[in-house]
């Protein structure tokens, strides 16, 4: 989960799993649609204006209740992606419809992997409804803008409809997903659904017609099995599936493109890993950078001991323009690095959580679902109390599984943890709000970048769950004298045999809070529901390291920043700025390379002594600032003689601002604790 607006996983995330980063776009005007474009291949008459006929009371339609019953006929859906100009998908599908009178078009508004309701269909422009020639008017629901109502003549079987998909172009709009090398198209942005079926009982037959030369990427299949490869008219087409599958199917183009199989031949339900990039030359990786990909699925089978899906295709993009992204599917995963995860492979650290947290989901999260979180169809609002399971243990496994298959070294794995745990730590938004409430996060369609973001909170539910998931593991450990783990509750959780649909297609096995305790107490009894309640409802000051300590290690403080933190490259896309330079742990600031105070701790000596978000860092004890400048003055103030001087422009005011900070500089590191058994190391050996 990374959001994708997402952002998708939260960009302070040790490994940047995740995730989903980015803002809703900036508004759009409705004219879009308008335009007369000749480069599509349809007729010009299918873009003239439909005349909206009012429908009265429109707001006391009610929708019908979806069923589980087969919607009768295939829906098709062509997408045409060659618009690079304008980065608009151009969208026609016929809709089979069984008798006049009412019918309710579904845009997709609460998607899976979001956790929110971040269908835009704000997007969506220049819809058409027609019957043959005739043209059939529509109207917005007015209360729910994402229902479309239509009135079926009589003697229709089919609607047709066309429209177009807006991609933003450029990064201010929302994550770019359209470039002259990479294309990203997610179905549900491109689709309209009839009302009253479970999205598993509408069948679609899917095709995308792509630029000269391009190749796709996607776990769907042609009719005849195999990848499907575009015809000599430029359209890829795809077998019939359920819109389910179809929306949890996404796709990846390009003109640089490679698959390469992380799985001996013949192996069933195999891995594939189909690298997308900018230029050629970013595809090319070495045996051990291979090999480090081939066993991050050797590891995952060792960990869960199944494999509940047909096949299972990474879409990887390595691009600087297309956005970055990580967001999970059952049988597939989106993830998006910078172009030089290959190339510059130590500086791309913090990038290589990625993968194994999204492969963690077609486990958890795809094949065993909180029951809150499965709905029918993408218009009936999810609920989220588990998502320190769904994304919380994810992210614990994600993490080592990455240190287990060697995608990081130990010692970067513990970069990593000390990090994630010295952030935590210092979140003062804890004294206040409990790690269960920040699972609204997503109903809340809540913004990833706020203005107090460690005061407010956000996903915590993603990296405090790693602390507690360390607690739990490392607990069941030291009960059963080392002889159990928490690897044997992914076996008993995640490892039985999926039980699919009638037509093959991967099915959720949803689970609650109670099933999560029923399996521990079968690994190591214990009062785990008891456990689990405290670490997830307390407020109050520090970060839960108690799983950190019984593992044998210990937060502590350096001077120097880790090899880790130095290299926190990773998510793809168009780069704001360089990294921020870091002086959290001790001023409580983080800086831009303009200058401007990115981050500002509550509470912190620069909060206190007025420091905010948005003002501009000019210069340090009177001289233009540098932050190397800045490091030699904390350190010059260990003895409180020579107080740090900042002087800020906040907009067209200049103030100078004085602190007295004598701890020095802080970076987090982990200490071995003597004496005590090392449990981390243990917990990420390779198995």
């Amino acid at each position: 989960m990374q959001r994708t607006h997402r952002q998708a996983h939260p960009a302070g995330s040790a490994f940047a799993a995740g995730g989903r980063a980015g803002l809703i776009g900036a508004a759009r005007t409705g004219l879009a649609g308008l335009a007369c474009f000749t480069a599509t291949t349809w007729p010009v008459a299918a873009l003239a204006i439909t005349p909206v006929t009012p429908v009265a009371d429109v707001a006391a339609i009610p929708q019908p209740t979806p069923r589980d019953a087969p919607y009768p006929g295939v829906i098709t859906l062509a997408v045409d992606a060659t618009d690079l100009d304008h980065r608009v998908l151009r969208v026609q599908q016929t809709v089979p419809v069984a008798q006049p009178g009412r019918l309710t078009l579904l845009y997709p508004r609460w998607l899976p992997g979001t956790h929110g309701p971040y269908g835009d269909v704000d997007r969506l422009a220049g819809l058409q409804v027609r019957a043959g020639e005739r043209s059939v008017p529509w109207q917005r629901d007015m209360v729910d803008p994402y229902a479309f109502h239509v009135d079926v003549p009589a003697g229709v079987s089919t609607l047709t409809l066309s429209y177009e998909h807006l991609t933003p172009t450029e990064r201010g709009q929302g994550r770019v997903s359209m470039t002259r090398a990479l294309l990203g198209v997610q179905w549900n942005q491109t689709v309209l659904y009839p009302a009253g079926h479970y999205a598993s009982a509408i069948r679609v037959a899917a095709s995308v017609r792509l630029p000269g030369g391009w190749q796709q990427a996607s776990a769907l299949r042609a009719a005849d099995g195999n990848v499907a490869q575009a015809g000599s008219d430029g359209w890829v087409r795809f077998a019939p599936v359920s819109l389910e599958t179809l929306v949890d199917s996404p796709l990846f183009a390009g003109p640089n493109a490679k698959r390469i199989e992380l799985d001996p031949p013949g192996t069933p339900n195999p891995v594939a890993l189909n690298l997308l990039a900018d230029e050629a030359s970013q595809l090319e990786a070495s045996p051990a950078q291979l090999d480090a990909h081939k066993a991050l699925v050797q590891q995952a089978d060792k960990l869960y001991g199944s494999r509940p899906w047909r096949h299972y295709d990474f879409l990887l993009s390595l691009s600087n323009a297309f956005g970055g992204i990580g967001l999970e599917h059952h049988e597939s995963s989106e993830n998006g690095v910078r172009g030089n995860y290959f190339k510059d492979w130590d500086k791309a650290i913090r990038a290589r959580g990625l993968l194994p947290h999204e492969y963690t989901h077609a486990w958890n999260g795809k094949f065993r679902r909180p029951a809150d979180l499965w709905t029918p169809q993408y218009n009936v609002p999810m609920r989220n109390p588990l998502l320190w399971v769904y994304e919380g243990m994810t992210q614990y496994w994600g993490q080592v599984l990455t240190a287990r298959s060697g995608l990081a070294t130990p010692e970067q794995a513990r970069d990593a943890l000390a990090s994630l745990a010295a952030h935590l730590d210092a979140r003062s938004g804890r004294n206040w709000r409990s790690l269960q409430d920040t699972t609204t996060e997503g109903t809340l369609a809540s913004q990833r970048d706020k203005i107090w973001r460690d005061w407010q909170r956000s996903a915590d539910y993603y990296d405090e769950a790693v602390l507690i998931w360390l607690d739990v593991d490392t607990l069941i450990r030291e009960k059963s004298g080392d002889t159990k783990s928490l690897d044997d509750f992914a076996r008993a959780f995640f490892g039985p045999t999926m039980q699919p649909h009638d037509d093959g297609s991967p099915k959720s096995l949803t689970y609650g809070f109670d099933d999560v305790v029923k399996t521990l107490n079968s690994v190591q009894p214990h009062d785990w529901a008891s456990f689990l309640r405290a670490r997830l409802d307390r407020t109050g000051a520090g970060a839960p390291l108690d799983g950190l300590a019984r593992s044998g290690w210990k937060l502590g403080w350096s001077e120097t920043e880790s090899e880790f933190a130095k290299h926190n490259e990773g998510r793809g896309g168009p780069s704001g700025h360089e990294r921020p330079d870091n002086f959290l742990f001790s001023l409580g600031l983080q800086i831009a390379s303009d200058g401007e105070l990115d981050q500002v701790l509550w509470n912190s000596p620069a909060f206190q002594a007025g420091a905010a978000t948005g003002q501009k860092l000019m210069a340090v004890n009177m001289q233009v600032y540098k932050p190397e400048r800045l490091a030699a003055a904390i350190s010059a103030n260990k003895n409180g003689e020579a107080p740090i001087e900042l002087l800020v422009k906040d907009g067209d005011v200049y103030k100078l601002m004085r602190i007295d900070w004598r701890g020095g500089l802080r970076y987090p590191k982990l200490e071995r604790t003597d004496g005590t058994p090392d449990r981390l190391s243990a917990i990420w050996a390779a198995k």
